[in-house]
């Protein structure tokens, strides 16, 4: 069974790598988490401020400890022990960073970016503000279109993710989307990147193996 999910991954993975260097984004396939710092810190210079969107994946990659061994200013918004106020301020910080790193919500074989944020710091600074933006994405990600993007985040991703940040979002309760209007609600704001934009070095490394939600 192993041989014929390898089989039809590479062939996916290819696809959408293509896709994505034609929609003129940078993007690379790594194939083990652990070798994912390794590709970031390539592409990131010493002495660079960089700011965290939002991720699982990071944490999973050992993103976090690789960084303390590199001479970077890193902007994280949720390092323990900070207020609300100092979050904001940090989020806002990020928007001026030579790097954002986070990762995708999901990654379509024609090589478009799908992402819903509940507040719009992560998908702002995909979009613009920061001069490079790293997005790494376990294989998990990729989507055959948009249609299946979205549905996958709506009924899957996001449920989960309110569950895991402790939210009382109706979709906490039963695991489904209600399309609720609760004040907590993390479905705000919808993005598509479906070319690389004009004024960011944009890079999306896939990973082998599934990573995040």
């Amino acid at each position: 069974m192993k041989e014929f999910h390898n089989w039809f991954q590479e062939h996916q993975v290819e696809r959408t790598l293509k896709a994505l260097r034609q929609n003129r984004f940078e993007a690379e396939f790594v194939p083990r988490a652990s070798d994912a710092p390794g590709e970031i810190f390539q592409r990131i210079p010493e002495g660079a401020s960089v700011g965290i969107g939002g991720s699982l994946t990071l944490s999973q990659i050992g993103f976090f400890e690789e960084a303390k061994r590199h001479p970077i200013q890193l902007l994280n918004p949720f390092a323990p022990g900070l207020s609300v106020e100092e979050g904001l301020k940090i989020r806002r910080e990020i928007l001026l960073a030579d790097v954002f790193l986070s990762s995708s919500n999901a990654v379509t074989e024609d090589g478009k970016l799908f992402n819903i944020d509940g507040t719009g710091n992560r998908v702002a600074a995909m979009a613009f503000g920061p001069r490079k933006v790293i997005l790494v994405c376990g294989v998990n990600k990729i989507v055959k279109d948009m249609e299946e993007a979205e549905r996958r985040v709506r009924e899957w991703v996001a449920p989960m993710n309110v569950k895991r940040l402790g939210f009382k979002n109706p979709c906490a309760q039963t695991g489904q989307c209600a399309d609720c209007h609760s004040p907590q609600r993390i479905c705000n704001i919808y993005t598509i990147l479906a070319k690389k934009p004009l004024r960011t070095d944009f890079t999306v490394l896939l990973v082998g193996e599934a990573l995040g939600f």
